[in-house]
């Protein structure tokens, strides 16, 4: 009878993470952090010296949700935070990809979702309304990404993502910075947002 093939994976924590099924006890955010930061959204099909990453999109989609919903509370920002989190493990994969794949990719992503939910005070699954505005702020730094770095004209980018209002990007660019900073920055504000919640 043969083994069946290992489902976890060892994280630099030492935490060894399920990933069929994972618990929130094996969660740690600097595992999260450390491979969001090392994980390139775009496929790396992106300009500059520094993959665009996950934690920096991340950051970004923070930061747009909050422009979005000015009176979100810390625990709708954190979810915003962690909207991508799974991909730690599972990496980013591009929306054709996902496709591709199928529905295993969606349900791994679900239940790693939850845990990492669970395990920093949130619902397991957020409620339909803030998936949604989340959403708008995911597209919102999509459209940003597709324009400034992915090398796609604006008319394009808007045929995909949708043109962002003028106001909901004012002052903001997409960075592109070492891993290990961007690692500290959302470790960082991981930390501000858990003690915001009291």
């Amino acid at each position: 009878m043969t083994k069946p093939p290992r489902a976890w994976q060892r994280m630099l924590s030492g935490r060894r993470l399920d990933l069929l099924d994972p618990t929130p006890m094996d969660i740690e955010i600097e595992d999260i952090a450390h491979g969001l930061a090392f994980v390139a959204r775009w496929n790396g099909q992106t300009y500059g010296d520094y993959a665009y990453s996950v934690a920096e999109h991340s950051l970004l989609v923070e930061t747009l949700f909050g422009r979005l919903v000015s009176n979100a509370t810390p625990a709708q920002r954190l979810t915003a935070l962690l909207h991508d989190a799974p991909e730690y493990v599972i990496g980013d994969m591009i929306s054709p990809v996902k496709s591709a794949v199928g529905p295993g990719y969606d349900e791994l992503d679900k239940r790693l979702a939850a845990a990492i939910h669970i395990r920093f005070g949130l619902p397991a699954v957020p409620a339909a309304t803030l998936k949604k505005q989340i959403k708008k702020a995911d597209r919102i730094s999509a459209w940003m990404e597709a324009t400034q770095i992915a090398g796609f004209a604006e008319a394009e980018a808007t045929k995909f993502f949708g043109r962002p209002s003028p106001e909901v990007i004012d002052g903001l660019a997409i960075h592109l910075r070492p891993p290990v900073e961007v690692r500290a920055e959302f470790t960082a504000r991981h930390a501000t947002l858990l003690e915001m919640m009291g």
